[in-house]
């Protein structure tokens, strides 16, 4: 079943507590949480999408490493009903080799692959991460701050009820 939108007016009214749980559930960092519900109060969604896209860029490290931590793996069990959703197209056939993907990924940057997965197939998927494998640390790093940004756009539309 489908959440109901939030209404920005009603998320402004929040409590920071509560403003920052909601914003959990599209990136599970604390520092991400926090920065974004101590802008508010916000005229509208590019206001939020905006202090969002602030919000990722002065990540730490560490909270970066927190908030992808916090996504299953492409191909594997989802955790929460935005991941089934955004991994709705990996077929059942590509899950073993995304999984031997995943490995080699993490053997080799030390965290998850992470990506938008939304739209996309698992053949695609395990084209992007094969190809991501060649990448240099510091490049794949990036990839991954960018990458977790499209999933948090794409949550956050959702979640105020305006699909990506």
């Amino acid at each position: 079943m489908t959440q109901p939108a939030l209404d920005l007016a009603r998320f402004n009214a929040m409590s920071a507590d509560a403003a920052e749980a909601v914003l959990r559930t599209c990136c599970d960092s604390p520092d991400f949480a926090r920065a974004v519900a101590a802008a508010r109060p916000f005229a509208d969604l590019p206001a939020v999408l905006h202090a969002a896209a602030n919000a990722l860029a002065l990540l730490s490290e560490d909270e970066l490493d927190r908030a992808v931590a916090a996504h299953p793996r492409i191909g594997g069990p989802t955790t929460s009903a935005s991941s089934a959703r955004e991994q709705a197209g990996v077929d059942p056939d590509d899950r073993d080799a995304l999984a031997a993907g995943n490995t080699a990924y993490e053997l080799r940057f030390g965290h998850r692959y992470l990506v938008h997965a939304a739209g996309r197939g698992g053949a695609e998927l395990l084209d992007l991460l094969t190809t991501r494998l060649g990448n240099d640390p510091a490049t794949e790093r990036r990839i991954m701050r960018v990458e977790l940004g499209r999933i948090n756009r794409t949550r956050l539309l959702r979640l105020f009820g305006a699909e990506a």
